[in-house]
């Protein structure tokens, strides 16, 4: 099951964007194009990657679960093997060896199913921590690309400023998803 991708709606933007660098006597409004452009690529790997996480996430996830299935599974065959152990020792017949064998091995079995059941829900929590990081990337990206097309469409240059910091930002957030 794929989760669905994250539509980034600045299209509309860049055109303006394009449209006002056109007629436009100050050469910084070149920049403010160059850096949406920019942006908009940034913003769409980031888009990818926090879907892609998501769904390894969930994938991993329901993995976890079904292994935590598993292990009540063996559990349950081992209290019933348990008991059968226990009613014939009331019974004072004796018990066999190869049950007490056998409930020793779901006991082990019980062990290795819980660590990786474990394992897969840390996976999945890394998972989604890295797709919270990309989509907050995203976020930032799609603020310094809005705040980009008012600077260009109200030629205040220091409007390119804020969006370039929102985009720095949005950078910070991009990088560290790698590392999560």
């Amino acid at each position: 099951m794929r989760m669905e991708e994250t539509e980034i709606p600045i299209e509309h933007l860049q055109e303006e964007i394009h449209h006002h660098t056109h007629g436009a006597a100050q050469s910084w409004i070149m920049g403010v194009a160059l850096t949406s452009a920019l942006l908009a690529v940034l913003a769409a790997v980031s888009a990818l990657k926090s879907g892609h996480h998501a769904n390894e996430a969930m994938i991993e996830q329901m993995k976890a679960s079904d292994a935590w299935a598993y292990y009540q599974a063996k559990g349950i065959k081992a209290a019933v093997l348990s008991s059968k152990i226990d009613f014939r020792r009331t019974l004072k017949q004796p018990a066999v060896l190869a049950d007490q064998e056998k409930l020793d091995k779901y006991e082990a079995e019980q062990t290795k199913i819980a660590d990786e059941a474990k394992e897969l829900a840390t996976s999945s929590h890394l998972h989604l921590l890295a797709h919270e990081t990309f989509a907050a990337a995203v976020t930032l990206f799609q603020v310094a690309i809005g705040i980009a097309a008012i600077a260009a469409l109200t030629h205040k240059w220091w409007f390119w400023l804020v969006s370039m910091a929102f985009g720095i930002f949005g950078l910070f957030y991009f990088v560290q998803g790698f590392f999560k």
